[in-house]
């Protein structure tokens, strides 16, 4: 994987892996009730980047373990489905009221209020019950549901979330923002490396090497976020642009400048890789999804 045409290959390969273990993992739309089930599936398998599962799959190739494929199946679909429904919940008009989403109609909007309400409820329930009947060790299953659900919950992605709709109008310093961002976003980002790290029994120095990993990696994900919404077209971004600065929300473009945020964004990303060094070829995936993170939309 050390070339970018077979890091190309392995994208597609695990991308490919992900959407089948989606459409395997997910009620059929035939099932009782249908609009719900159907509405989920819109909502999980309607596109996007899968970085999270990617990130996932890269982490559980770094162990010597080669029997935890479907731990590593479920963790992948399992925190696809924790985004999935984060991302339907954001796009109600009780939060930050957004029409589109991956280049098509929001939830609320294809389906109804109601419907994307339980949508987000049904899909964070599965996710759990995915990883809690999977076939793996206990103490893996036990580990991941702890880690999913602390990176989901108040002190994580829902608590950033909170943070973010109360720092609406008002100004935030660096450290606050930083913080935010490490529970929106990067908890998510964070707990996705560390679910492959589990599943492949990763000893706790390696564990430690990938928190320094996906900590920056998170964070220069959501500065990249900033600049593309600050500089990016709605077609482009797949979801309304500009949407921040519109709602007088702080971002690190608003309060650093677009320069500053670029370049914090390639230190990160530096950091990042150098995290690494110490898993040698078997981490070159996650090292080039580093470059894929901070280079998307260039």
């Amino acid at each position: 994987m050390s070339t970018a045409f077979q890091f190309q290959e392995w994208i597609t390969s695990h991308s490919e892996r992900t959407e089948r273990a989606l459409d395997r993992l997910l009620d059929s739309a035939q099932n009782t009730p249908r609009r719900l089930h159907e509405a989920m599936r819109y909502a999980a398998q309607g596109g996007g980047k899968r970085i999270r599962p990617l990130l996932v799959y890269a982490a559980g190739q770094l162990g010597d373990d080669k029997e935890c494929g479907e731990a590593l199946d479920a963790a992948a679909v399992a925190i696809e489905l924790i985004h999935a429904y984060s991302l339907v919940h954001d796009d109600l008009p009780c939060m930050d009221d957004d029409d589109l989403r991956r280049g098509r109609p929001t939830v609320h909007k294809a389906f109804d209020e109601a419907t994307a309400l339980l949508v987000g409820d049904a899909l964070q329930t599965r996710a759990f019950e995915i990883i809690a009947i999977t076939n793996c060790d206990t103490q893996v299953r036990l580990n991941m549901i702890a880690s999913l659900a602390a990176a989901s919950g108040s002190r994580g992605m829902a608590g950033g979330q909170a943070i973010d709709l109360e720092s609406v109008g008002k100004k935030l310093d660096l450290p606050g923002l930083k913080q935010m961002h490490a529970m929106k976003t990067g908890a998510l980002l964070s707990c996705a490396v560390e679910l492959g790290g589990i599943a492949a029994n990763l000893n706790p120095a390696q564990m430690l090497n990938l928190d320094h990993y996906s900590k920056a990696l998170g964070l220069a994900f959501q500065i990249v976020d900033d600049v593309l919404d600050a500089t990016a077209d709605s077609q482009t971004l797949g979801k309304t642009a500009g949407k921040d600065a519109a709602a007088n929300k702080p971002t690190y473009v608003t309060l650093m400048g677009l320069d500053y945020a670029q370049k914090q964004a390639k230190d990160l990303q530096e950091t990042a890789i150098a995290s690494l060094d110490g898993f040698g070829a078997q981490a070159q995936a996650l090292k080039d999804l580093a470059l894929l993170v901070v280079n998307r939309g260039k």
